[in-house]
């Protein structure tokens, strides 16, 4: 009688796993070798949990992309209407993307509104024109133009929303409010270079005067925000210059504007 040689390896080895979605099973075997054939014979199974980084990890996306998209949802719905249904959709993510990405909405609206200040400040490149009045003027003219760009939501996302914002929501509304300040403090600033530069009398009353031009822009962004043409809109700041002209006592040729309602 022969006898059969026989080999156990000591190793084990897994078949491929199996994974069911969120669970992987593994078989293991023994290799054993009998007159040169291998065979293999199942001793045990494993079954794991994959960990939470191995899990549900979100899908990679831009996140400026994501945020230009989230800030034009907030600057078309306003705050407390742009729903998170809504900035998903728009930021094609999900609400744990958002939430690792941005944190909460009200951060994601922060983020949002620093994005708005870096692309669409054209306040603070018109105010550095050298001569006051052309400052002034460029300032409400290029923001007219913005205003009605039909490439994006009317008005200005800033003065929109802190028109909307409800009274019981101090901490957002003293945001708004800082950032508004903002501009007004600029406008007071140049005017007062401009007086000291004798474009406007020494005893013009440079608070008041930047409150007047504040509350146009203001003004232009809310009939921006309501349909008002543009044309319509740059009669309006050819009015408001004409309070520039009757302080410095040098009234100013404009070139004529094509006129419609």
């Amino acid at each position: 009688m022969n006898r059969v040689a026989t080999q156990v390896l000591p190793v084990s080895i897994a078949a491929p796993a199996i994974h069911t979605g969120r669970y992987k099973f593994e078989w293991h075997y023994w290799h054993v070798v009998a007159d040169g054939q291998g065979i293999y014979y199942p001793v045990s199974t494993e079954f794991t949990v994959p960990s939470m980084s191995q899990r549900g990890r979100p899908r990679a996306f831009d996140r400026d992309t994501a945020l230009q998209a989230a800030m034009r949802v907030f600057w078309e719905r306003g705050y407390e209407q742009a729903s998170l249904s809504e900035l998903t959709a728009a930021m094609g993510i999900n609400r744990p993307s958002l939430y690792a990405a941005f944190g909460d909405k009200a951060q994601l609206f922060q983020e949002a509104m620093a994005l708005y200040q870096r692309t669409m400040n054209f306040t603070t490149p018109a105010l550095a024109r050298p001569a006051a009045r052309a400052a002034i003027e460029a300032m409400l003219r290029d923001n007219v133009d913005a205003y009605c760009d039909p490439t994006t939501p009317r008005g200005c996302l800033v003065v929109s929303i802190a028109a909307a914002c409800p009274d019981d929501d101090s901490e957002m509304k003293t945001m708004l409010s800082s950032k508004l300040r903002t501009v007004g403090e600029s406008v007071r600033q140049r005017l007062k270079q401009g007086v000291e530069a004798g474009e406007l009398p020494a005893d013009t009353d440079i608070g008041a005067l930047a409150a007047y031009f504040e509350t146009v822009l203001q003004g232009l962004s809310i009939q921006a925000r309501t349909g008002a043409s543009r044309q319509r809109l740059h009669r309006v700041v050819d009015c408001a210059m004409r309070v520039w002209d009757s302080l410095s006592g040098e009234p100013q040729k404009r070139p004529a504007r094509q006129r419609s309602a």
